[in-house]
């Protein structure tokens, strides 16, 4: 016996009768595929996203996130007073230890304190013996100059440096915080960029240009949450192919 798998179609009569009806029924078999297709795409997608953290406080509970599906961390590297966060090469050795498989670090910059430069070379230097991947360069409203220029110029001259030293840079900021900050400037649109929106939906559905950016990397879809027993930030990423993060970002250099 064979079997055939089919979609079934009118009788040949009420073809033969109305055309009319025959362009209908392509039109919902035409629509019964595309649907499919796009729940596939859906499925698939969601397969391959990827949530992580990201925390300024000394965490431990690595392992738990990760059984709990977080598996990238971002801890705190360098902090607004101008000075390296003392937990830094702790909480990275930890998220390595806990089984994330990317690990990167923030940069909250002390723009009152000027030299960029330096203060990206303090935090590399810092981090000399630690293995982690990106330095993503915080900008939010928090004692930023009143002068846009002089504002520009700053992350210019961090992003300048950080790559000079051999990392790649991301910015960390969302739509309200980049305006502004910077006004309408898309100064490092080519830099990946890592954007704030608290509506608890990880996904990049909610996105809407700025900056010259046209898509995002990741998502801090969830503020000041606890997980684990560890305050934190959620966050999402998803590939735009089916590659791992390390091989689309360079989140991490091995």
């Amino acid at each position: 016996f064979f079997f055939f798998l089919m979609i079934r179609r009118p009788p040949r009569s009420t073809l033969d009768r109305s055309s009319a009806a025959s362009d209908v029924y392509k039109r919902q078999v035409h629509g019964i595929l595309i649907m499919r297709f796009i729940i596939f795409c859906l499925a698939i997608a969601a397969t391959y996203a990827t949530l992580g953290v990201d925390y300024s406080t000394r965490v431990t509970a690595t392992q738990c996130m990760v059984q709990n599906g977080y598996v990238f961390a971002i801890p705190r590297g360098y902090c607004s007073y101008g000075g390296i966060d003392s937990n830094v090469v702790a909480n990275l050795q930890s998220a390595w230890n806990g089984g994330m498989k990317n690990v990167d670090v923030y940069m909250f910059p002390c723009v009152p304190c000027g030299n960029p430069k330096g203060q990206v070379d303090q935090l590399v230097n810092a981090l000399a013996s630690s293995k982690y991947g990106m330095i993503w360069f915080d900008v939010e409203i928090y004692k930023w100059s009143g002068n846009q220029g002089a504002n520009r110029q700053f992350i210019l001259d961090s992003v300048a440096q950080i790559r000079a030293r051999g990392k790649t840079p991301g910015i960390y900021t969302s739509k309200y915080n980049w305006d502004t900050i910077v006004g309408n400037w898309d100064g490092v649109r080519d830099v990946p960029l890592w954007y704030a929106h608290y509506d608890n939906d990880p996904s990049f559905r909610d996105f809407r240009s700025f900056g010259g950016w046209s898509k995002p990397a990741i998502k801090q879809y969830k503020g000041d949450t606890t997980l684990c027993g560890a305050g934190v930030d959620l966050n999402f990423y998803q590939p735009p192919t089916f590659t791992s993060p390390t091989q689309h970002l360079s989140l991490i250099h091995i």
